[in-house]
Parts: C-alpha cells; structure tokens; sequence
C-alpha cells in the first residue's frame, strides 16, 4: 500500500513570491505520514488527475477496517446509486479525499485507509455525520473516479455547475427578456432520462419567464451560440415551469443542452415599455460595432400602430420613393426611442421596436395619420453608418472649424429646448479637447477661450434643468482657469441666485462689476432681480410665521400652511421674471437663460431661507435650538 505525503521532492526553480496560506492549507498539515495510505484496486486511464477547480465526479463505499460497511453511494450496498459530485476547493470535503482524489485516473478505482483525523474525525471537519457514524475509527474508503473534468460554477452555493463539451462562437451571451431555441434533454444523477427535447424543433423559451427551471436559465445564461454543454443542477434551483412539470423527490438533474439560437429582446427603458427584439442578426460583434456615438445612419423603417390591423403609416421603401431615411445621430432628427434603439443595432441588422407616446410622437413632430398618444411599432433596418471624423492628424484650424460645427449643432439644440441634447454635444467636445495641442500662443489663446465657453454653455445647458450644483462646478471649471472670467461670474452668479445662495450670488455680480465695467449694466440688472428675490421670500417667510407664537404649543406644526393665492399675491407687480441679460454678443455662446431656471429639487421657502442666512443657524437636532432659531428667523423678519 503506497503512502500519501507532504513534502515530495522538487526540482529547483526561481522562489517567487510567497502565496498566502489558505484554509487547506492549513488543514493539509495535519497530513503526516501513516495517516492516509492508498492502495490501487484498479488502474484508470490517461496520465490526467484532477486539480483544484476541477468538478470530480465519483463512487464511494465506506467500511470498518473488518469490512463492515457504513456508509455507500452504491446501490448495491444500499446507496442511491448517484455518485458524488465536488469541485475541488470549493466544495466541503474530508481533508483524506480532498487529497486523495487528486492522485486518481479517470476509471481508476483505489482504496484509502485514513486515521479518524483525515475524515470526519478531524477538528473543525466541514462536513457533518450522524451521531451513530464511528468517527473515531480508522476507516477504509474504496473510491471510484467516474470522471473530472473543468466546470464553471454559476450558483455560489454549488447548486447550478456548468461542464462545456463544445465551444460556442461570438462573446455575446443570453440574458434577460432574449428568446432562446435549444435542444435539451434532462437526466437524473443516476443517468435516468425525465425528458428530451432532441427531436423536430428545438424548444423556444424566452429568458425571465420561468418557462424552464431557474438553474436551467442561469447555466444558458453564460453559454454563446452553438455551445454544447451539460448543467448540473440540485434540487434548490428546479422549480416546476412549463418545461418540467415535476421536481419533487428529484435531488439533481443533469441537463444536456445544445444552444442553437437567441434572439436580442431589449427592454430599453428598463420598465418594459420600450422593447428592441432583433428580428435579423447583423453584421460584427455587440455593441462593439453598434453606433453608440453621434454617427450619420442610414436606415429603412417602417412605422406601424398597434391596432388589430397593424396599420402602416410610414414605410420609407413607398413613402420615399425606395431611398432610405439619413439622419445624424445626437440631433434629435428623429423620436427619442428610435434613436436609442437604432444605437445598439449592428450593421444589416432588422429590429422591431414597440415605443410608448413619450418616446415617440409625443414631444416630436406627429405624422398626421398617428393619433395623439398612440404607441407605435417600427420594423427597423440599418443598412449602415458613419463615424465622425477622428481629430488625430488633423491640424489645428481644421479642428477648430470642426469644433464651431458641432458647436453650432449644440446651439441649435438649446434654442429649440432640447438641454440634454446639446449638453451632450458640448460635452462630448470637451472630452476630445483632451487631446488636442495648441503649437503656439495664439493657438493656446483660441483653444482655452474656446474651452472656456462650452463649459459655460454645459453650465447654461444645467441652469435650464434645474440642476443648479452642476451649473455651479461647470462654471468653477472656467473659473480655475480663469478666475476674472466676467461670464462665468454672471452665470455662476444665477446658479447661486437660483438655488437660493443669495450672498454667494450677490459676491459674484459684485465682482463682475469691479473687474469688467462694459458688464455693469447687466450685474446691476441680476442684482436687482437678485433683491426681489429675497423681498419675495422674506414676504412669504412673513405670512408663513405670522402668528406662530399664538397658537398652542400642539398647533406649532402647522404654522408652515399658506394658501396659494397668498403666495401669489407676495410677488412684486409690475416686474418682468424674464432675464434676457447677456455680457457676451459672441454667437458662439449660448445666451443666458431668458427664463429663471427652476429651483433644485427639494429647494422649498425654508431651505431658501436656511441658505441665506445659513451662518447664523447650526443644525443640532435638538429642539431647544431649533426654538431659538426660528425665534431669531422672525425677529430677523420683522
């Protein structure tokens, strides 16, 4: 009988650096001689044993050392006839057959002879037995390697492992709501057929329907197209579906499955009211090839609304003489769904598109034969695009020229109200910027004043969204760079006036006036409506705390309650709430909002209050200080 030790000698090699010790490492000291012996019963096949990741897959009949037995996956000795199945070093084993079975062949069937101390005897052993087994004793196992082989475990509790038998093609994998054909057949872990789906068509399910079991789904979940493989799932992962019927008294199933296609179903928006389902595969790899940037696409569609009768109210191949539709991405040419669904399509590809209102003709031009809030159905085909010209190679000028068109393009956008959109186009200049040289001073002078203006038309672009904080830090980037940038004092200045920061925004047109006396008409203006502002609050503050410290000490909850034609009636008569200032007659600078932009989200009276006076208020949660505090805030009003 061969003896299973530690320390077998090493040919010399380069020391690397050392690994940290793991658990089994540890528990693999306690091996010393004498305490695991194997002797060969019958020999495997190969030169191959397994190593750790390795799924193993074998039999296994413990005996006393005078050939009782106590325990057997064999059926004969009164098992379940179902071999056991471990991935090396991730499974719970006893440390003898976690050493052990990394000596064996497939085929192989030895003999282990282990001190209580290699199996369920060991301190601290993983793996739980009865009160009855003999834990104590030496005990024989007689081990047969059915197979071992790589695996991808899917389920980190073990529950869905994944063998592959052949390589799929592409990266691209099944998810989530894509529909599948597959053959697939299922067996029981003793090699018993429960069901096959091997013949006529292959069985089409669409993933996150519980159609198959759930172990099922998640193990096609990582397979590509034409990939065969075989899914070992237990018990906690099959669910009764359509597919399989019955589960119960079923501990494992072995699922054979052949991928043969899926279909790409997208739910765009995520809550299922935009769906992209590819009806023709395209041409390269997702999304790889897709026109995720602004391109020039050239695509036939055909617009349908769903009614009983599907009824065409656009098709580009009759309603455009045969000639396709192009437009340039990024514009808003076209219904904001389609345009985000033509971005994650491949070349010669052909998608159905289901939109709701919104994203179609809602806040779009209507065709005349589309009803108001119809939802609509596009059967899409892009037969190509073009990428925007790459900055690299090109010199200065051509540059520049390129940066004023799309900079024009971002103007048209924000005049016709579509923020995000011409944000983007800026956005999208400045990043490239990154890369861009100025070879001498003149050039350095364009290109930073040129900088300078689209983070402040990215900084009007947020003031008209309402996003106050980012208008703010978009202007602070001009700022840094150039800090008596009047512009950007002026716009920062709004930013601060709109979400309430009035002192921050009264210091910014202050400034603006000492270092750039052409913009003091305009400051002056901005601070005026700046004043109004804060009469308007402190008018509303009153009405708001008038008679608080009448009421009962219960009814102080409620003295926040005005009526609206009360707040109404606080704003100042006779002044117009338009703001068509501008310090800049530059028309490649969008002009300031002519509109106040709206308050922050959350931004109500009290926080406007809290902002303007906020060094003479610490919030302590305690009720003593929140009492003097408001006290101070109506005597401060009065």
């Amino acid at each position: 009988m061969a003896v299973i030790e530690n320390g077998a000698a090493h040919e010399y090699k380069p020391q690397k650096k050392k690994k940290e010790e793991t658990a089994e490492d540890k528990r693999k000291k306690k091996i010393v001689p004498g305490s695991l012996m194997k002797a060969l019963i019958r020999p495997g096949s190969g030169d191959a044993t397994p190593t750790d990741g390795n799924q193993v897959i074998y039999h296994c009949t413990i005996r006393t050392l005078d050939g009782v037995i106590v325990e057997s996956t064999r059926s004969e000795f009164g098992g379940k006839g179902i071999p056991t199945r471990h991935v090396l070093g991730k499974s719970k084993m006893i440390l003898g057959l976690l050493e052990g079975l990394t000596t064996m062949k497939k085929g192989e069937v030895a003999m282990f002879k282990m001190k209580p101390e290699l199996h369920y005897g060991e301190d601290d052993c993983p793996v739980s037995v009865s009160d009855t087994f003999p834990k104590e004793a030496e005990l024989h196992f007689e081990t047969e390697m059915v197979d071992f082989s790589k695996v991808k475990v899917i389920g980190e509790d073990l529950g869905v492992v994944k063998k592959v038998i052949n390589e799929g093609e592409g990266w691209e994998l099944p998810r989530e709501p894509y529909e599948v054909k597959a053959w697939i057949s299922a067996k029981t872990g003793d090699g018993k057929l429960i069901l096959s789906h091997t013949d006529g068509e292959p069985f089409f399910f669409t993933l996150g329907k519980s159609e198959v079991p759930k172990g099922l789904e998640m193990g096609i979940g990582t397979m590509s197209r034409g990939e065969k493989a075989v899914i070992y799932v237990k018990s906690q992962y099959l669910n009764q579906c359509p597919f399989m019927p019955t589960v119960e008294g079923i501990e494992e199933v072995h699922f054979e499955v052949e991928l043969v296609h899926f279909v790409q179903v997208r739910d765009v928006l995520g809550d299922g009211r935009l769906i992209k389902r590819r009806i023709r595969d395209g041409k390269g790899e997702f999304p790889m090839d897709c026109p995720l940037h602004d391109s020039l696409l050239r695509v036939h569609y055909k617009g349908m609304l769903l009614d009983e009768d599907r009824t065409v109210f656009y098709d580009t191949k009759v309603d455009n003489a045969g000639q396709p539709l192009e437009f340039s991405s990024g514009e808003g040419l076209v219904p904001e769904g389609f345009e985000m669904c033509v971005r994650l399509m491949l070349p010669k590809e052909i998608a159905l598109v289901t939109c709701p209102p919104d994203y179609a003709y809602e806040k779009f031009p209507r065709p005349p034969n589309v009803p108001e809030g119809a939802h609509v159905q596009w059967e899409i085909e892009l037969l190509g695009f073009e990428t925007p010209k790459d900055w690299t190679g090109m010199n200065f000028r051509s540059i520049m020229d390129d940066v004023d068109k799309t900079k024009g393009t971002g103007n048209r956008l924000f005049k016709e109200g579509k923020f995000e959109l011409a944000k983007a186009k800026y956005e999208k200049l400045l990043r490239e910027f990154n890369h861009v040289n100025p070879q001498d001073d003149e050039e350095g002078k364009e290109f930073l004043n040129t900088r300078n203006l689209l983070h402040l038309n990215v900084a009007a672009c947020y003031l008209k969204m309402g996003m106050c904080k980012n208008s703010i830090e978009a202007c602070n980037k001009v700022l840094d760079a150039s800090p008596l940038h009047a512009k950007a004092l002026y716009r920062r200045g709004l930013a601060y006036m709109e979400s309430g920061d009035y002192e921050e925004a009264r210091g910014d047109f202050n400034k603006m006036m000492s270092i750039d006396k052409s913009s003091e008409q305009n400051a002056r203006a901005a601070l005026l409506k700046l004043k109004q502002k804060e009469q308007e609050v402190k008018m509303k503050a009153r009405k708001q705390f008038k008679g608080l410290f009448d009421k009962k000490p219960g009814e102080i909850a409620e003295a926040g309650n005005v009526d609206r034609a009360d707040q109404n009636a606080a704003e100042i008569p006779g002044k117009d709430n338009q703001d068509n200032t501008d310090i800049s007659k530059e028309d490649d600078i969008v002009e300031d909002a002519p509109e106040a932009a709206p308050p922050a989200p959350g931004m109500g009276l009290l926080s406007r209050l809290w902002s303007t006076r906020k060094n003479l208020f610490i919030s302590s949660g305690i009720q003593m200080l929140v009492m003097l505090a408001t006290v101070y805030l109506i005597k401060w009003l009065l």
